[in-house]
């Protein structure tokens, strides 16, 4: 078993890989679309989901590859992580996404240190990244229990559909959109309208949560003729 630095470690260079192809692709995909956003969005969209695979494949046997304080506080409502050691894993994860946006500021040679203006506001949006969040954590959590070798591929995908089925274009992470508080690009959300995204993933993170533990709960055995 990895011990807590290397799962902090683990944790802290896939929120920044994840965050810097997530900010770092939209930059190149807005670049070379020419004002084509859907063209842009679907070079996000590809990059994004790809990441994931590699990253979760990569990290799920040494940290449990959460990259994401949301999934984080279902594991531990779930008792598959202490409390403490969940609170480690957020600090992590939102440095790393922080880095990570750093990192594609530097690659791209813009300036370093950014604030977004990209509004993203309106209860249309919190709402999207509730469902976002939710739909999320459910595959997480019903995919590891039915096929856990799946849980790349389930991450990666559900993520890129919610870049098109959600109006927020499913950041369903709350290090994540703090990161991309930080850069005035394609990727960038407002600070003013992170504070609704992130109340919005943590309650659809609740919402999967109860579902998942109901939908999983063994029934009571009623027959005392039959075995358990």
């Amino acid at each position: 078993m990895s011990s807590l630095g290397q799962r902090l470690i683990a944790e802290f260079l896939g929120s920044l890989l994840l965050a810097g192809v997530v900010i770092g692709s939209g930059i190149l995909a807005s670049r070379l679309s020419g004002g084509n956003g859907a063209v842009a969005l679907l070079g996000n969209t590809a990059a994004t989901a790809a990441i994931l695979f590699v990253l979760v494949t990569a990290f799920v046997s040494i940290s449990g590859a959460h990259f994401n304080p949301a999934v984080t506080l279902v594991m531990v409502l779930l008792r598959r992580t202490t409390i403490l050691e969940g609170a480690f894993y957020a600090v992590v994860q939102v440095c790393g996404c922080i880095c990570g946006a750093l990192l594609a500021h530097a690659m791209f040679e813009l300036p370093f240190i950014q604030q977004s203006t990209h509004a993203r506001s309106g209860a249309g949006q919190t709402l999207s990244e509730g469902v976002a969040t939710f739909a999320l954590v459910l595959a997480i959590v019903l995919v590891s229990r039915a096929r856990p070798g799946a849980v790349p591929a389930a991450v990666g995908l559900t993520i890129a559909a919610g870049y098109w089925w959600t109006a927020s274009t499913s950041f369903a992470n709350p290090a994540i959109t703090i990161a991309r508080t930080l850069t005035d690009t394609f990727a960038g959300i407002r600070p003013e309208d992170a504070t609704y995204f992130i109340g919005g993933q943590f309650a659809g993170a609740l919402a999967a949560w109860a579902v998942s533990s109901a939908l999983t709960l063994r029934p009571l055995n009623l027959n005392p003729d039959q075995g358990p």
